[in-house]
């Protein structure tokens, strides 16, 4: 719930610091005094825009700070730890506001985007404007209240997931028959392209091996003669040879080594020469004999890099990157499927999504329906204490395949009546402006009482409403209080009565400059501020009694 809150240079309040309790507080005080000036600060601090003319005149900036207690609080606990905000059992949200107009917002301190502070806010406190009757006679608004009421969020999620799906399926057929005729012809030319690639049937990595084999056959004839001749100097030559070098060095050395010790490493090493020499020489005699000068292999080899080099310019890639390209041609025409199959199976696609999302829409339908049944007994009934005693209320649901949206197939209209014999009609159509806004208190009130967020608003919702009426308004949002906690800005005494507490707002004026001030009201100044409300500027022994019974009456 939210506990404290503290206001600096904000509109007309120089500085504001105020606690807030469990229960109902009724906050009253003079015309033009800013009553509802505490919660447009508090919307800044839950994510609503900001303008430079919020800032205090004369001043730099303006700042506001709201207090929640969490204890209560599960689902604001969980969002602030997954959004690694959390800061024990209080939240606090600030917001910063310039003279020029910039602001910035901050969660336990840190700072955050006013969207942050907006996902979060909804979960900490929910205010009902005085303006909600207009919102109500909105088609997207009514249906927003039913499901916030019915609290489906299972069942929407899945309808608009589904809804998603088939739009998608959808859009893919529809883009594949808008292009089908673009998408055949670039089909031919890849089908050419891809019959030429094909035809060639070129292995990954073959143009370098080809290369390499190519490159050593069109050499073969100097690569031989030149073996055989080193094979001459190594070994096979006639009159003089490495080898013969080699062994008669060794033979010389063998018979010094007797003569001197000193050189009796030597021949050991020359013999190793000979072994190596020996082994080379063995090696080379079989290259020679196995190589193969096979010019039908040659003519094969040069034909095949002829082709692959020439598809390679006509696709303006390197003769390397050709395997590549054939795989990346094949992609593309595989892509571009525009056969009668392909669209036979879109079309499968589409319908299987859409009919899950139908079903969906069911599931969706019904539960709306259940609400909507729930719903229309509590309002109707609520408006017989609103001083409407034949007043009826219905949630007209209608499925329409014709109405697909992300939202359902459900067209929702909320109809009333007021008088007996009078059909149910349109609530725009039928209701007066008094009975808009005992209506809409009616549907506020009760709709609150599922809704999660432990902090209530209802800001001059009471509009419209006077006399005994306004006492059933009082009982009522006194009684939500009893579970939740609920804050009501209000100019009528009776409702004002039925708070658990009660704070004023007043106005002064000190050298040209006005500031505006709250503060809670003990036993007493509450009669006072209930006789004001009740007689106006004359405050006789009379309001005096009636304000006391109002807050016996409570």
């Amino acid at each position: 719930m939210l506990s404290h809150m503290t206001i600096s240079n904000f509109a007309i309040v120089k500085a504001l610091e105020f606690e807030l309790k469990a229960g109902m507080t009724t906050i009253t005080g003079e015309t033009g005094a800013g009553k509802s000036i505490a919660i447009d600060a508090l919307g800044l601090c839950l994510g609503d825009r900001s303008e430079a003319g919020m800032v205090r005149p004369g001043e730099d900036k303006a700042e506001i700070n709201a207090t929640f207690s969490l204890e209560q609080n599960q689902a604001a606990r969980r969002w602030l730890e997954d959004n690694e905000l959390a800061d024990g059992d209080e939240c606090i949200l600030r917001r910063v506001i310039t003279k020029e107009g910039r602001s910035r917002g901050f969660i336990n301190g840190s700072p955050v985007p006013a969207s942050q502070q907006k996902a979060l806010g909804q979960l900490l406190i929910n205010i009902h404007g005085q303006h909600a009757h207009q919102q109500l006679l909105k088609p997207e608004h009514q249906i927003d209240m039913l499901d916030q009421y019915a609290g489906h969020i299972a069942l929407m999620d899945k309808t608009r997931s589904t809804y998603q799906h088939w739009r998608q399926a959808h859009n893919n057929l529809k883009s594949l028959l808008k292009n089908r005729d673009n998408n055949l012809a670039q089909k031919q030319l890849l089908e050419y392209q891809v019959k030429e690639l094909n035809e060639l049937n070129l292995a990954e990595s073959e143009f370098e091996e080809i290369e390499e084999e190519h490159k050593r056959l069109s050499n073969s004839g100097e690569i031989a003669t030149s073996s055989q001749h080193a094979l001459n100097v190594l070994f096979d030559g006639d009159d003089v040879n490495a080898l013969q070098l080699l062994q008669n060095a060794s033979h010389t050395l063998s018979e010094l080594a007797e003569m001197d010790p000193a050189l009796a490493s030597l021949p050991n090493m020359i013999e190793e020469a000979v072994i190596q020499v020996q082994e080379a020489s063995s090696e080379l005699r079989y290259y020679l004999d196995s190589m193969d000068m096979d010019p039908e292999r040659f003519h094969y080899l040069d034909e095949r890099m002829g082709k692959i080099m020439s598809l390679a310019r006509k696709h303006l890639v390197q003769p390397s990157e050709l395997y590549s390209k054939h795989q990346q041609l094949l992609e593309e025409l595989d892509s571009l499927d525009c056969s009668d199959e392909r669209m036979d199976a879109l079309q499968e696609e589409v319908d299987g999504f859409k009919a899950i999302y139908i079903t969906a829409c069911e599931k969706l339908s019904k539960s709306r329906l259940r609400y909507a049944k729930e719903l229309n007994k509590k309002i109707s009934d609520s408006m017989h204490q609103l001083s409407m005693e034949h007043g009826q209320f219905s949630i007209d649901v209608a499925p329409s395949e014709q109405s697909l949206t992300p939202n359902g197939f459900d067209k929702i209209e909320f109809l009333v009546s007021t008088n007996p014999g009078q059909p149910l009609s349109p609530l725009a159509k039928v209701a007066s402006g008094g009975e808009l806004s005992r209506i809409s208190l009616a549907i506020q009130v009760i709709t609150a009482q599922k809704v999660e967020t432990p902090s209530l608003i209802f800001d001059e919702v009471d509009v419209g409403i006077s006399g005994p009426t306004a006492a059933v308004v009082g009982k009522l949002l006194r009684q939500l209080g009893n579970s939740t906690q609920v804050m009501c800005v209000t100019h009528l005494p009776q409702v004002a009565g039925c708070g658990h507490q009660q704070m004023f707002v007043a106005k002064k004026t000190t050298k040209g400059q006005t500031e505006t001030q709250m503060r809670p009201l003990d036993t007493e100044a509450r009669v006072s501020e209930l006789a004001r409300l009740l007689g106006g500027s004359e405050i006789t022994a009379s309001t005096l009694a009636n304000a006391r019974e109002l807050l016996i009456a409570a």
